[in-house]
């Protein structure tokens, strides 16, 4: 999944012949999964048509502070569009345009948004070689790098002018690449490794029968995207579920009994920075599996249990540098068996989910959690989608490693 996916993108097209070639950055935008929004100065549109920015960003593009051909003139508010973006690129950055930036000339839509803008800001260049090195242009890009703008380097190649050099807009692919490698290098979990357990475990009473519980597994799989959104590799073991994940830096291993999870957390603790133990684990296993499916006999059936290994409890023995998170679902006393868990295990932080709030628990799109760390502070959230539950849990990690989104 791009870094891109998601972002809400204001694209700047000032007046250069490059304009032509945002059109297929329109397009390379989208296909990433961002929402673009086209802002153009009059001039670029001798170069290109509103219409064909209009169709591919599936927006309608705006050039100037108000619709002069609408009978109910209605204003472009440039302040509104720039807090809207998360990201905002001015491509082609003409000599002109670049100027107008550096020294807050505002005279256009364009100019009057990267003004208003709080976003990161990227520029890429485009003008002929002279203009590229002359003196005041050069000027303008030291200005524009201490404002806290990111140039795209112009590219060396044949000009408008029938020249050849140095001046020409980076490609519209070598754009995409350069801001995608710029934001990922940036991302607060870049360089960390993140063990996640998900979904419930299955424990065999003969081939066809198990102990199971109710365990979607969505929890644990959003915690998941929601650190490799953010940067983090993810180690994901999940025991059988249906959520699937498409992020290349999460790496899944399925597993199926509360013995083979076990195991594969041992594998990789070692090497992670943090540990979210999301899984609903089985407590007990069948002492002895049938190799055979069990017929139906006798009127009373009678298995005998033994204990899992406390995969949580493991880890916290083995426990260096690690962060490490468990969850606690409990139907009675929360507050104290949680604290009791986070002792007895060695944790840093527990998520307590209780089933007696309502839109908490196994197979639901919600949850309702509270967190409680090693020096038992409470922290009690409101109901809130997984989504949000598993940002919440990672922004705890993050000032855990002293980050910020």
């Amino acid at each position: 999944m791009s870094v891109l996916n998601g972002k809400k993108i204001l694209l700047g097209i000032s007046g250069g012949i490059a304009a032509y070639k945002t059109a297929s950055l329109v397009r390379l935008f989208i296909k990433a999964g961002a929402h673009v929004q086209v802002i153009m100065t009059p001039a670029s549109k001798d170069f290109i048509t509103p219409l064909t920015l209009s169709t591919l960003s599936k927006n309608p593009v705006y050039s100037s502070f108000y619709n002069q051909d609408d009978e109910n003139e209605k204003w472009n508010n440039h302040v509104e569009l720039a807090l809207w973006a998360d990201l905002m690129i001015i491509a082609p950055a003409t000599a002109n345009t670049v100027s107008k930036m550096a020294n807050g000339t505002c005279d256009n839509l364009l100019i009057a948004a990267y003004l208003s803008a709080k976003c990161p800001v990227y520029f890429a260049p485009a003008m002929d070689l002279d203009m590229y090195k002359h003196p005041s242009t050069l000027a303008n890009f030291t200005f524009l790098k201490q404002f806290g703008n990111t140039i795209i380097p112009a590219e060396s190649g044949e000009l408008a002018s029938g020249l050849s050099g140095e001046g020409r807009m980076a490609e519209p692919e070598h754009i995409v690449a350069f801001i995608t490698d710029d934001l990922n290098s940036k991302l607060p979990l870049k360089g960390k490794k993140i063990l996640i357990t998900a979904g419930p475990t299955y424990e065999a009473i003969d081939p066809v029968r198990f102990i199971g519980n109710h365990s979607s597994g969505k929890m644990g799989f959003d915690i998941a995207s929601s650190a490799a959104n953010l940067g983090a590799s993810v180690i994901l073991i999940s025991g059988p579920t249906n959520c699937t994940v498409s992020n290349p830096l999460i790496h899944v291993i399925p597993v199926v009994s509360a013995e083979e999870m076990y195991l594969a957390c041992h594998q990789f603790y070692a090497d992670v920075d943090a540990v979210v133990a999301a899984a609903a684990v089985a407590d007990y296993r069948p002492k002895h599996v049938a190799q055979q499916k069990i017929k139906k006999a006798a009127t009373n059936f009678v298995i005998e249990l033994e204990k899992t290994k406390d995969i949580l409890a493991s880890l916290g023995l083995l426990k260096k540098n690690q962060f490490l998170i468990g969850f606690a679902l409990e139907t009675e006393n929360e507050i104290e068996n949680a604290k009791l868990k986070i002792q007895k295990k060695n944790l840093d932080l527990i998520v307590l989910n209780s089933l007696q709030d309502e839109g908490a628990g196994f197979g639901k799109a919600t949850n309702k959690v509270t967190f409680i760390d090693k020096f038992f502070h409470i922290e009690s959230m409101e109901l809130k989608s997984k989504e949000a539950v598993a940002a919440d849990i990672l922004n705890k990690i993050m000032m855990h490693f002293g980050m910020q989104r």
